[in-house]
């Protein structure tokens, strides 16, 4: 294993020398995407360490553990991929082996991102900008109605968006208590795990996000690992079967929306 990355800055509110360490998800299947990561970080100085993902189409639907298949039906009005289960199941690690460390806080993120030189430096600034924060996601698909609570020392502004889901779990930043609620609330899977993470008014979490990507997706992205929209497209219930899955979505629409105004 690869030693993590740190940062170092003052901030009145935590410790001078924070130490972020950055984690990347990443399958064993895919090791080509993580030597061409791997390379990158090492032309921009920074250092990773490599969390081996769980390969959801390698397991056998009756070992899916931590798993409230019923919930999941109802509230998302479409059967469990195989890939999005495993996927799930890497964050959950991921997560867990930063709490298991001495670190301050943890970049996680996927292997179909482009590295950006200052990621750490960013990241720092972001909390010491919203020292409150838990998690902050720093990429997604869609940052609409976003109500801006900070800006960074390096020009991210930060807040949150008052409609989503936002998508992506490709790269967040989490603090330790913000692990600590995750590995709580969130171990058994009732979402998939970018929705599950936005979802602060259950998990507890202080939950933000930038306006702007702080990293972008690669050219990786594009061949996918989880699943296609068309095997989305497929497992979705239709008719008087969604009607419930419609209902719970507007109560949690209101809920996130309440959230984001407080």
């Amino acid at each position: 294993m690869e030693m993590l990355a740190w940062a170092e800055r003052p901030d009145t509110n935590r410790a001078e020398n924070m130490k972020i360490g950055v984690y990347v998800i990443n399958l064993a299947r895919s090791r080509a995407r993580w030597d061409g990561l791997s390379q990158k970080a090492g032309e921009l100085g920074i250092a990773l360490e490599r969390v081996e993902g769980v390969d959801g189409a390698a397991l056998a639907t009756g070992t899916r553990t931590d798993l409230d298949m019923k919930r999941f039906l109802r509230e998302n009005g479409r059967i469990v991929l195989s890939g999005e289960y495993g996927c799930y199941r890497s964050h959950m690690l991921a997560v867990s082996t930063f709490r298991s460390s001495d670190y301050d806080a943890a970049l996680i993120l996927e292997d179909d991102v482009e590295l950006a030189a200052d990621l750490v430096e960013r990241a720092a600034a972001i909390l010491e900008a919203v020292p409150d924060a838990e998690l902050v996601k720093l990429l997604n698909h869609r940052t609409k109605w976003f109500r801006p609570r900070a800006t960074s020392r390096l020009g991210d502004e930060i807040g949150r968006s008052v409609h989503g889901p936002q998508g992506s779990a490709a790269c967040y930043l989490i603090t330790r208590s913000g692990a600590d609620k995750i590995l709580k609330t969130l171990e058994v899977m009732c979402y998939p795990v970018d929705v599950a993470l936005e979802r602060g008014w259950h998990s507890g979490l202080a939950v933000f996000t930038v306006r702007d990507n702080v990293l972008n997706l690669s050219p990786a992205s594009k061949t996918t690992e989880i699943a296609t929209r068309d095997d989305y497209r497929k497992g979705k219930f239709r008719g008087p079967r969604r009607t419930i899955t419609h209902l719970l979505r507007a109560l949690d629409y209101i809920r996130r929306i309440r959230y984001c105004l407080s």
